[in-house]
């Protein structure tokens, strides 16, 4: 397996003026070749992509969805990522791992135990996924890759309380060895109204609240933009006040979690200043799917969260 699982106006923030359409299939064109990429690729992932971050203060990743209509081989994926400055590809499998290192990115988030449905909450599974743990935890810091990832599971009837006091028992184990290997567990928040009826880890107070159970500095919360948005808003204040707890984002539109552009409601270059603002050192990783040209849409994300 090669994927891990699913997968406002934008403004230049150095001018501080708008980004039109036309400036970004311009800047598009001029930095892919986009007729050569949209073609077929081989050039596009042997030399022909500029680079896009200018400025760095995000440390921008993609998930393989953003490009999967391209049907990139994972090696020119990561080329092209490399180009366009990006530092790593997100929830990445075992089997394109080196050609990830080969490129000089980091697989910013890599599997590590539980599933959206059936997940930590669960205790009758937390044998296996205290084994899973240890084998993607050890494998991941073999890498030098920084996140694994985990699920709370559906709720199936458990009971808030209920399920936070499992996910705590087995993640109160599985953080020593996190600790050890210097990697990070982090699980991540879904939404339970559009995409994941019944999910557990739905809010970010509920996920917060493990993590100050679990206290350590190797577990904390996977925060989506795309699912907070829908579940809750107030982003910026959420992620000022418990950035601490936060290891690793995800980015997309909404609604329909397609391109960060002007058609969807969160205005992205405020969200990252704000995260750029607290000191933040992870990484944030693009994760939705394009509706229109992917190179086009790449390069309007990675512009919009350059601040």
């Amino acid at each position: 397996m090669n994927r891990i699982r699913k997968c406002s106006d934008m403004h230049d923030s150095g001018e501080g003026r708008s980004v039109t359409r036309r400036e970004v299939l311009t800047t598009a064109a001029a930095v892919v070749g986009a007729s050569s990429v949209l073609a077929g690729l081989p050039r596009a992932a042997s030399g022909q992509v500029g680079k896009v971050v200018k400025k760095g203060r995000i440390k921008q990743s993609i998930c393989g969805g953003c490009l999967r209509k391209l049907k990139l081989s994972r090696d020119q994926e990561a080329a092209m990522a490399a180009e366009m400055g990006l530092l790593g590809l997100d929830l990445v499998g075992r089997g394109d791992w080196d050609a990830v290192k080969k490129h000089g990115l980091v697989a910013t988030m890599v599997s590590g135990a539980g599933g959206i449905r059936k997940g930590l909450n669960d205790k009758s599974m937390h044998a296996k996924f205290l084994a899973d743990f240890k084998a993607n935890i050890n494998a991941a810091a073999e890498y030098k890759w920084p996140n694994v990832i985990c699920m709370a599971g559906d709720r199936k009837g458990i009971g808030d309380d209920e399920g936070m006091d499992n996910c705590h028992t087995i993640l109160k184990e599985a953080v020593k060895i996190a600790e050890d290997s210097g990697v990070t567990i982090c699980m991540e928040l879904l939404n339970s109204r559009v995409n994941h009826a019944g999910y557990m880890c739905d809010k970010s107070a509920w996920g917060f609240e493990l993590c100050r159970r679990v206290n350590s500095p190797r577990f904390k919360m996977l925060y989506d933009i795309y699912h907070m948005q829908i579940m809750e808003g107030d982003l910026i204040a959420t992620i000022r006040k418990n950035i601490e707890m936060i290891g690793h984002f995800h980015t997309a539109g909404v609604p329909g979690r397609h391109e960060l552009d002007e058609d969807q409601e969160i205005y992205y270059p405020a969200v990252m200043r704000a995260i750029a603002e607290t000191g933040y050192t992870g990484y944030v990783a693009h994760e939705y799917s394009p509706q229109r040209d992917p190179v086009e849409s790449l390069v309007q994300a990675i512009k919009a969260c350059d601040v």
